[in-house]
């Protein structure tokens, strides 16, 4: 059964078995749009076959695994099935990425004697501290133990430092979630707006401030997140002075790290993500 089935999906079997596969897959899915009940028996057709196929694979690998690797136990009660990953390519969280690495190399050029972050990316903190000290403070406190980086507490609508006192300092994907009670925060309709004027209090003068929030048309997706227009938080930002913005499209092929975008690219995104480099440039807050 085994031999057969990897006959069958092997060589150009197996591309016309997924060219197949891709071709009813648009089909299925605008069928699945108008009707609920063939979403749910398809989902359930496509997890049975994804199964099937996995047992396949089981023993397969049993029957090649041979004696000579004695140290690894193969057992069907050890099993971890990872059903979704045989992808033709590498998928990532287009956000998640690219706006941590604009941040790094933002970090790079600025070369800030030390950075404080409110509440963005453990993966940004951790991997920045490496080279440049890193003070991350978030409302739910991370323990983290790193050489270079500093965590604790800290209310975004209260923060702890003097007001124009700090020179480096970033809150990436966090605003627009302040006020929505998603982190057990409390629930504030202003939350968002609270937030901007605390980061714009401790920004020192001459300092930079790293913004990141999604962008697009402006709404309220409770309790996940608000969305943006550009020419709000070029508002609420008014007393700063705009650097660079630039801009994660929603469609990998319209990009992936757009510098220097426009506010026609970001207006024309359902959710993208806006990335917001400002400068404090005389005493405001």
């Amino acid at each position: 059964m085994v031999d057969t089935y990897n006959s069958m999906v092997s060589g150009v079997g197996k591309d016309v078995m997924w060219s197949k596969l891709d071709s009813e897959k648009f089909v299925i899915t605008s069928l699945m749009k108008k009707n609920r009940l063939i979403a749910w028996g398809y989902t359930c057709v496509k997890e049975a076959f994804f199964y099937v196929k996995y047992i396949l694979d089981y023993c397969t690998f049993s029957r090649l695994k041979g004696k000579d690797r004695p140290y690894f136990r193969l057992n069907w009660s050890d099993r971890y099935p990872c059903l979704k990953d045989k992808t033709k390519s590498t998928g990532f969280d287009r956000h998640y990425v690219f706006h941590p690495a604009w941040a790094a190399r933002i970090l790079a050029e600025t070369r800030p004697e030390y950075h404080i972050d409110i509440s963005s990316s453990l993966y940004f903190c951790t991997l920045v501290s490496a080279f440049l000290p890193v003070q991350f403070y978030d409302y739910r406190p991370a323990n983290l133990a790193l050489s270079g980086l500093n965590s604790a507490s800290a209310d975004l609508l209260a923060l702890p430092f003097p007001d124009n006192s700090v020179a480096s300092l970033s809150c990436m994907h966090v605003v627009e979630h302040v006020g929505l009670g998603r982190y057990g925060d409390q629930i504030d309709p202003d939350g968002d707006l609270k937030a901007i004027s605390q980061l714009k209090r401790v920004l020192a003068q001459g300092g930079n401030l790293l913004f990141v929030v999604p962008i697009g048309q402006p709404r309220i997706m409770f309790n996940a997140h608000r969305i943006y227009a550009y020419r709000q938080i070029i508002g609420y930002f008014s007393d700063l002075k705009l650097v660079e913005f630039s801009l994660i499209p929603d469609k990998s092929e319209d990009g992936g790290l757009i510098r220097n975008a426009s506010q026609e690219q970001s207006d024309a995104q359902s959710y993208g993500c806006g990335c917001f480099w400002f400068r404090k440039e005389s005493l405001t807050c």
